[in-house]
C-alpha cells in the first residue's frame, strides 16, 4: 500500500527553483534511500513533507495516507506520523529529553482522541526505547542535546524516533559525524524500529550507511529530479563511479 506519493513536485525558495519535478512512491515496510551531489534538493524535499515553511510548492502534490500532506500544518504532519531526523540535531536548553518526549506523545495521543499517558507507562517506554540505542539514563535527564556530542545528538534522534513510532521517517544524513561504533548503534536502533507497518526514507552520501540499513529502493536525486532508481546495487555502482558518471549518463 502507498503511504506516501510525490506527483511533479517543484519547489523553490526566495525564487530559485530546487526541485524541478519529483516523482516518489513509497510503500508501507519498505526502505528507500535518496542519494546525490550537495544542493540539488535532498534536504529540501524532507524539508518540504515534514512542513518547512520557507520553501514554496509552486506545483504537484504530495499524498499521505491518502490525505493532502500539503494541506496539514507541520504539527499535523508530526501527529499523523511524520518524523524527520536532522543532520544536525538542535539544542533546546532548559527542555529535558524527558518532558520534551512526554509532551510529544501526549500531543500525538490528544491528536488520536486518547488520554495522557500514565507516568507508570512513559517511564517504561522510555527504559524500553533508551535500550535500543544505548542511550544512558543520564542522558534522558539532560536539556534536549544540549553539551551533547555527535554521537549522542544522533542517538537521540533515533531514540525520539523508538519513543514516537512514526508511519513515515525521513533521516536528513543521519550517518553525518558519526565514528563507526556510534554509525552501528544508529543504524541498528533504525532497524529495530523499522517494520511492515511504516517506511523509512534516507538521505545519504555514502555507501556505508547503506551497508548497515539495507535500502529496498535507492534513488538518485540531481539537479531537482530523481534521476535514476534501483536496488540497492545502483549505491554500490555510485561509489564506485562517482557522480561524474550520472551527469554523463543525462547527457547521453
Amino acid at each position: 500500500m502507498a503511504l506516501l506519493e510525490i506527483r511533479d513536485l517543484h519547489v523553490n525558495i526566495e525564487d530559485k527553483e530546487i526541485l524541478k519535478g519529483v516523482n516518489l512512491t513509497v510503500n508501507e515496510g519498505e526502505i528507500h534511500a535518496i542519494m546525490g551531489p550537495n544542493g540539488n534538493g535532498k534536504s529540501t524535499l524532507a524539508a518540504v513533507i515534514a512542513g518547512n515553511e520557507k520553501f514554496k510548492v509552486t506545483k504537484g502534490e504530495i499524498i499521505y495516507k491518502g490525505k493532502d500532506l500539503l494541506a496539514m500544518s507541520i504539527e499535523e504532519r508530526a501527529c499523523e506520523g511524520i518524523f524527520l531526523g536532522f543532520q544536525y540535531p538542535v539544542e533546546i536548553p532548559g527542555v529535558s529529553i524527558t518532558n520534551f518526549m512526554k509532551t510529544a506523545i501526549n500531543e500525538q495521543r490528544k491528536y488520536k482522541g486518547l488520554d495522557p499517558i500514565s507516568a507508570k507507562d512513559f517511564l517504561a517506554l522510555m527504559k524500553e526505547k533508551a535500550q535500543i540505542v544505548e542511550l544512558g539514563s543520564n542522558l534522558s535527564g539532560r536539556s534536549v542535546n544540549e553539551g551533547f556530542s555527535g554521537g549522542e545528538k544522533k542517538k537521540n534522534e533515533i531514540f525520539q524516533m523508538a519513543m514516537l513510532q512514526p508511519s513515515l521517517s525521513i533521516l536528513d544524513e543521519t550517518d553525518s559525524g558519526l565514528d563507526i561504533d556510534a554509525l552501528r548503534i544508529v543504524a541498528s536502533g533504525v532497524n529495530k524500529i523499522h517494520s511492515n507497518n511504516d517506511a523509512v526514507v534516507v538521505i545519504t552520501h555514502y555507501q556505508r550507511l547503506l551497508d548497515y540499513i539495507v535500502p529496498d529502493i535507492v534513488h538518485i536525486l540531481y539537479e531537482g529530479k530523481i534521476v535514476k532508481s534501483g536496488d540497492k546495487d545502483l549505491a554500490k555502482v555510485l561509489e564506485a563511479k562517482g557522480y561524474d558518471w550520472i551527469r554523463k549518463e543525462i547527457t547521453e
